[in-house]
């Protein structure tokens, strides 16, 4: 009795203690991985306007939020546990209710809820205990649950992926440059459609296991292309263009660093590992622009944890039968 007590004790204190904590000097990058349980930090004025992308990070309960490719916040979060586990791929805010109640568990409270899947997971605030603990949904602190449906509109793209170590800063050049051609794929056939979605913010997805990219935009696929990677992907990297003048793309590579040997071995020529078809790669360079976000991730798009299948950009509601 005394441990419940104790616990539920833990649970008010938690509940009530200030969550949001300053910078301190620091980059949102460099206070994500020392945020303990419950805390985030938010910073907006870093990028007043612009699009916004999350990436949900399931091995350290981490999330960054994105505003025309500049972190403007962090948070801790509680994922899936086991046999629950919240799938990894990409996704896209199907739906937002400010008070929400769950239909599936037992009419429980999911405020500020923004839906990813018909299937049930979403993002919402709720209980974080340090680890992963819901029933698949992505569950946040309640004032940064808030503060995040106030910036987020239907249709912004979230990617939820798995990593083992905290983001690292470095300068590196992605996948825009022109690559020498490997024996096909140069003049490999590709889909194009960017009269799919309005003329927002892109944002591109690189699988390599699955050897595909997607270009996103307004929560749409507008181009799916098969592409080759080489060498190993240690972890996802996320790649944010500056800015583009006459002497070319400024990217920053947001690096996330595997934990071998203290971490991943940049060679300063990131873009000669990443072959593209001709067409596709200047299909690409036209609708990139400052604030577009490249992320580059090991992990197949069309599976998630354990094999459970993933919807990439789920549009439409199941069907009532």
């Amino acid at each position: 009795m005394r441990e419940i007590l104790a616990v539920c004790l833990l649970i008010l204190i938690g509940a009530s203690a200030p969550q949001r904590i300053d910078l301190s000097g620091r980059t949102v990058i460099e206070a994500a991985s020392t945020l303990k349980t419950g805390e985030f930090v938010w910073v907006p004025e870093l990028a007043p306007t612009g699009p916004t992308l999350l990436i949900v990070n399931i091995d350290t309960q981490r999330a960054i939020l994105f505003r025309n490719g500049v972190p403007i916040a962090a948070s801790t979060l509680s994922t899936g546990r086991s046999g629950y586990d919240t799938p990894t791929g990409v996704f896209t805010i199907l739906q937002k209710h400010v008070q929400h109640y769950s239909r599936k568990y037992d009419n429980a409270p999911m405020p500020y809820m923004q839906r990813l899947t018909w299937r049930g997971v979403a993002l919402h605030a709720g209980q974080l205990p340090g680890y992963p603990a819901s029933h698949g949904c992505i569950r946040l602190p309640k004032e940064f649950a808030r503060l995040l449906y106030g910036v987020t509109k239907l249709g912004m793209t979230v990617v939820v992926t798995r990593f083992p170590a905290a983001l690292k800063e470095t300068d590196e050049l992605p996948l825009s440059r022109q690559l020498s051609p490997v024996g096909d794929i140069a003049k490999a056939p590709f889909q194009w459609h960017p009269e799919h979605a309005g003329a927002g913010m892109a944002s591109v997805i690189v699988s390599v296991a699955d050897q595909r990219a997607l270009v996103l935009r307004d929560g749409k696929v507008i181009g799916s292309s098969p592409i080759r990677v080489g060498g190993p992907q240690e972890g996802t990297s996320a790649y944010v263009l500056h800015r583009w003048d006459k002497d070319g793309p400024d990217w920053l590579k947001l690096q996330l660093e595997g934990q071998v040997q203290g971490g991943v071995e940049g060679d300063g020529d990131e873009a000669s590992r990443f072959q593209v078809p001709d067409g596709f790669r200047q299909a690409v360079i036209s609708v990139l622009r400052p604030g577009s976000i490249v992320v580059v991730t090991p992990e197949p798009l069309r599976f998630g944890n354990a094999g459970a299948p993933v919807t990439v950009i789920e549009d439409e509601p199941p069907s009532p039968n």
